[in-house]
């Protein structure tokens, strides 16, 4: 059983990646992060939603019902990185059984994707026409 028929989730194969390429071609930097956590640790939160008032709202029956077919969705998220990863613009999965480290997995990941793509020797001291504004406007 498939939630959407095949058609349908090629052609949106097809738009996220010609829409992200159309961000890098635009000179957006594009960096995609993909948050993973295992089968027992998703059980684990699950459970501390239920007896956490606070955090019921983050769970749905959709997201219960789900974990039966764990297995593919675990091949439709890897079909999925293959088919939208590129130059450019490709996935980074963040192990995220621990929350803190995720965190900072995710951060080295952007860091580093800006730094790769960012020449701050290249970068202008100042723009002449901005610099003429601040001194009439702002001084």
């Amino acid at each position: 059983d498939q939630l959407v028929n095949k058609s349908t989730w090629q052609r949106a194969y097809k738009e996220i990646n010609e829409f992200e390429q159309q961000m890098v071609d635009d000179g957006i930097i594009v960096i995609k992060l993909f948050l993973s956590i295992d089968k027992e640790q998703q059980l684990e939160r699950f459970k501390e939603r239920m007896n956490e008032p606070k955090k019921r709202w983050k769970i749905t029956p959709d997201d219960i019902l789900n974990r039966q077919n764990w297995e593919a969705y675990q091949d439709a998220f890897e079909d999925m990185l293959d088919r939208t990863s590129a130059a450019k613009r490709a996935w980074h999965v963040v192990a995220a059984n621990n929350k803190k480290h995720a965190r900072l997995d995710a951060m080295r990941h952007i860091a580093e994707g800006l730094s790769e793509r960012i020449d701050m020797n290249d970068v202008e001291v100042l723009n002449p026409e901005v610099e003429e504004l601040a001194r009439k406007y702002l001084y």
